[in-house]
């Protein structure tokens, strides 16, 4: 650090001193560059082994289990994904940076429906029949179809920075999966709770499979409604209330009519027999006709029906309804059987007549109610949704497009009853309504419920499943803690399992049924033979082998049918456990599951019922679900708004790290929203902590462990900043043990803006820059970095992945990687809540002061505040509690005059003393001349004749390290 006497003659005092500030040197660069630096380090890592070398580093220590949910192997990702995933992640880098052996599995669905849909897409395309195809051939179409996809996914995943053993990864559809799965049914079949039976399931025409719940989605539909008459045939009451009368029902599905057999009434509801006196415009009753309502539903019925005067004949409770029969209204076209009236808990008066028309066959409490009275299932509508052959009227015709006819049909019978004067019969009235209906979430097409033969796992009964389920929830955990109410609602309220789907891509439900009696085989010999061909050949072996290799030489194949459905993918996915978990390094039961809110209905509830039903505990201890991702106005993403963010996308434009801090930063409790705006936002964000990082790095430039002070002999300041590390690091270890990760990684964001870079950092650049380096006070602030500069790199590290690791690599060197060390373990003695009191007290006055600053900025008195000097009143309890504060080094300012006012009450905490408010801060210009190396105003500064322009610490400082001299030859 010296220059010639020459140089010196043609330099300014700054210019000679400017080499002498001890100004932050780092490699790590400002820009990130991450879209072409990330794929580097990807490269990297793989070219390391660092996956190896974390899994190795996993042996030997507590095991934490987060067990993958499945996605399915159909299309890119999409944000919803990106989002779990990254999740994920967060919290299994966190564990094993928390000291836990983390091994990570990912998974893939890789059967069922969407995948078939596909497959039949280019079939369509070129005019090629599916069911033309040897089903072994569209079995093989569908596996190369899942597994193209599955490779893509996989390395989507990666590039999202997601570490897991992806080279073990499982899908549904390896062979010794579909054998795992084969077996969990068999587990079902030998317990006793699997049964066929015949039920309504949800079944989607387009698709003509039954389908689950979590395989629905509901959106609006416009349906036709109608008011039908029931001419009562029977009537139990003792004054013939009902003589002449039509019972009248109000429907939403004017297509389930041929499949009516009984009305259901409400016990306690109370109904009235209304004669229609007057009619208006567009009315089909005439006035004469008896009809029956629910009394709260009479001024709703009229308005609907056109019936414009009318009285009441008689009011009877619902219970007097016991015992009446009505004819259908097409009696004497194919419907010749009586329809009784029937007591339902479930009838209400809150739309329509207060009076339900029952079709077992295509509802859940039609068919219940039905079955209870012993009324007949009719099989009316088949596969396609079509109208069967014997339909009389209706054949052939499909459901969805049957309301015209059925309403024009209906219309017909009431002319004839008007014009024959017979009690009144057919349709009533029509309308329309907007309302929330099920779709089939793959072919977006409505679906109907369905009376068919179904494999079912049955919930009640001796040693009830939904009971033990519901038990074995009482053990979990949930976050967000209300999401457990959700669940076992369904749990309590579901109905059995229908596992079984009419499809070809999937594990098939490996079962034998006895023609003789219908009963299904129980054989444990058999179901291990099966399990045993899927393990060599995969589901396939059902299709390719004769029965016989199944039954064993001691049955007769001709005795027996065999099963051809496939079994749910929820079940499928629900079984995962039983080939991923209970493995070394991969704990049963997991640790935890963390999907989607949907997943209640779906996996959640599929893995815990199949665990439970198999082995009596859930398959988890803890569930963590997250929302759904929505754009910046809160809509769901579709092409058609041309609102949808790719993860894909964001990679090649921000980077992927910029992504992931988005999904910690965001509450994903609750639903997300992205948009350019929002990732603007984040990379602005993201810009802040690497900058912190960088200014770390850099004030750290040379320091080894040398110029480390012992905590006992920090200056507070320093020590408040460990003690905020210890609560931060106190949050981060909660998170680790709770799985409450939201507003984590803000907090740490705050601390890096708020305590540091716009506190802490500002005070101490002055020492870092112009101390000396054997300044206790700039040696005190580089040991408070260095353990920052620990903490921040570690503690982001499961978050930034790319940005940690350039971060630590930059400092430590590139044969250590970040993620290989462990998050910093701070002593105890670091928190001092006392501490954090007194500076949260002193930090105030602080504002007081720069807010006094800045208005003397504003009027142009000073420009910097190094450029100002502040006189600060205190009471005598304020001095003696700010006792030892260096007030121009927190406020950076070139002097304080402290000054006490002793008459004064305080103005800055709460004080006893009596006495007028003391005054606020003043500020002024600044006695002295500028330093030209520090800045600061001081009268000291060019005293020194050999160090002109520089203050007394400068001129020490610059000496010390045999700087330039001004005023001498050859310094």
């Amino acid at each position: 650090m010296t220059t010639s006497s020459s140089d010196q003659d043609t330099q300014s005092p700054a210019d000679l001193y400017r080499d002498t500030v001890f100004l932050p040197r780092t490699s790590f660069p400002m820009r990130g560059g991450l879209p072409k630096q990330e794929p580097q380090w990807l490269k990297k890592w793989e070219e390391t082994g660092l996956d190896a070398r974390l899994k190795q580093q996993a042996e030997g220590r507590p095991v934490f289990t987060l067990h993958d949910g499945p996605p399915y192997a159909n299309g890119h990702l999409h944000i919803g994904h990106a989002m779990n995933k990254i999740n994920k992640d967060v919290i299994n880098r966190a564990h094993r940076m928390s000291g836990y052996g983390v091994r990570y599995v990912p998974g893939w669905d890789c059967h069922g429906l969407p995948i078939e849909w596909k497959v039949e897409e280019k079939y369509r395309k070129v005019k090629k029949d599916k069911d033309s195809v040897p089903v072994l051939e569209f079995r093989a179409e569908c596996r190369a179809y899942a597994g193209e996809w599955l490779n893509i996914q996989m390395q989507e995943f990666k590039r999202l920075g997601v570490q897991a053993e992806w080279q073990n990864r499982y899908a549904t559809m390896d062979f010794s999966s579909e054998a795992a799965i084969v077996n969990e049914i068999g587990k079902f079949l030998l317990n006793g709770r699997l049964y066929r039976g015949l039920r309504p399931v949800m079944w989607s025409p387009v698709e003509k499979t039954a389908l689950a719940e979590a395989e629905i989605e509901y959106h609006d539909h416009t349906s036709t409604t109608i008011l039908v008459a029931f001419p009562v045939v029977r009537d139990p009451t003792p004054a013939h209330a009902l003589e002449d009368v039509s019972v009248v029902i109000w429907t939403t599905t004017p297509w389930t009519i041929p499949g009516n057999r009984a009305l259901a009434y409400g016990p306690e509801i109370t109904y009235v027999v209304l004669r229609v006196d007057e009619t208006g415009e567009g009315a089909l009753l005439e006035p004469g006709a008896k009809v029956l309502v629910a009394e709260a539903l009479v001024d709703a019925f009229c308005q609907e029906a056109h019936v414009t005067a009318h009285h009441i004949l008689y009011t009877l409770p619902g219970s007097a309804l016991k015992g009446a029969v009505c004819s259908h209204p097409l009696r004497g076209a194919g419907y010749d059987f009586d329809v009784p009236m029937l007591p339902g808990e479930f009838v209400t008066t809150e739309a329509g007549t207060g009076l339900v028309h029952m079709a077992p066959s295509h509802g859940e409490d039609d068919f219940q109610l039905c079955r209870m009275y012993g009324v007949e299932v009719p099989e009316v509508v088949q596969a396609d949704g079509t109208y069967a052959p014997w339909v009389s009227g209706f054949a052939g015709t499909h459901v969805f497009k049957a309301a015209d006819v059925v309403c024009s049909t209906l219309e017909a019978v009431m002319e004839h009853a008007n014009a024959n004067g017979t009690a009144p019969a057919g349709l009533v009235g029509r309308g329309e309504i907007v309302h929330s209906y099920p779709h089939s979430w793959r072919s977006r097409a409505p679906v109907i419920y369905r009376a068919t033969p179904q494999w079912f796992i049955r919930m009640d009964g001796e040693d009830s499943l939904r009971e033990k389920a519901l038990k074995a929830l009482e053990d979990v955990t949930f976050v967000p803690a209300q999401a457990r109410n959700r669940l076992t609602s369904m749990i309590r309220t579901r109905p059995d399992w229908c596992i079984s789907r009419q499809r070809a891509w999937g594990v098939p439900i490996a079962v034998f049924v006895e023609k003789r009696t219908g009963e299904v085989l129980r054989d444990a010999d058999v179901m291990q033979r099966v399990v045993d061909a899927f393990k060599e050949e995969g589901a396939d072996a059902w299709y390719s082998s004769e029965p016989a290799r199944f039954l064993g030489p001691d049955r007769n194949p001709d005795d027996y049918d065999q099963v051809f459905d496939i079994v749910d993918v929820w079940f499928e996915s629900g079984s995962t456990h039983a080939f991923v978990l209970g493995q070394p390094g991969l704990s049963f039961p997991a640790d935890l599951y963390l999907e989607g809110s949907d997943q209640h209905r779906g996996w959640f509830q599929s893995s815990l019922l199949e665990s439970v039903g198999t082995r009596g505990v859930s398959p988890y201890k803890a569930v963590v679900t997250n929302g759904f991702v929505l754009d910046e106005q809160g809509r769901k993403m579709s092409k058609s708004l041309g609102n949808v963010i790719a993860p894909q996308d964001v990679n090649d434009s921000l980077g992927a790290d910029v992504l992931r801090l988005w999904v910690v930063n965001s509450d994903t409790n609750d639903d997300l929203r992205i948009g350019k705006e929002i990732l603007k936002q984040q990379g602005e964000l993201y810009r802040r902590l690497r900058n912190t990082l960088r200014w770390l790095l850099g004030a750290l430039d040379g320091y080894t462990e040398a110029e480390a002070v012992p905590y006992a002999e920090l200056p507070e300041l320093e020590r408040w900043v460990l003690h905020r590390l210890t609560e931060l690091g106190g949050l981060i270890a909660r998170a680790v043990e709770t799985h409450e990760w939201v507003g984590v990684y803000p907090a740490l964001h705050g601390f890096c803006t708020t305590d540091l870079s716009a506190f802490y950092f500002d005070i101490r650049k002055d020492a870092l820059y112009c101390d000396a380096p054997s300044n206790p006070t700039r040696r005190a602030a580089r040991t408070v970095l260095d353990i920052l500069q620990r903490c921040l790199t570690t503690w982001l590290a499961p978050v930034l992945v790319f940005t940690a690791e350039e971060a630590w690599t930059s400092r430590f060197g590139a044969d250590q990687s970040v993620h290989e060390q462990a998050f910093p373990e701070l002593p105890a003695e670091w928190n001092d809540p006392a501490l954090d009191e007194r500076w949260a007290r002193i930090r105030s006055v602080r504002r007081i002061i720069t807010t006094e600053i800045e208005g003397a900025r504003r009027e142009g008195t000073i420009g910097s505040s190094l450029q100002a000097q502040v006189e600060l009143t205190f009471s005598e309890e304020e001095a003696a509690l700010f006792a030892g504060v260096n007030w121009s080094e927190l406020a950076i300012v070139s002097h304080v005059d402290v000054v006490v006012d002793p008459t004064s009450s305080s103005i800055y905490v709460e004080g006893d003393e009596g006495g007028t408010l003391h005054g606020a801060p003043v500020v002024q210009v600044a006695d002295g001349e500028k330093c030209v190396r520090c800045w600061k105003v001081l009268p000291e500064t060019g005293t020194r004749d050999d160090y002109a322009g520089l203050c007394l610490r400068c001129a020490d400082v610059v000496e010390q390290q045999g700087g330039p001299r001004t005023g001498q030859e050859g310094a």
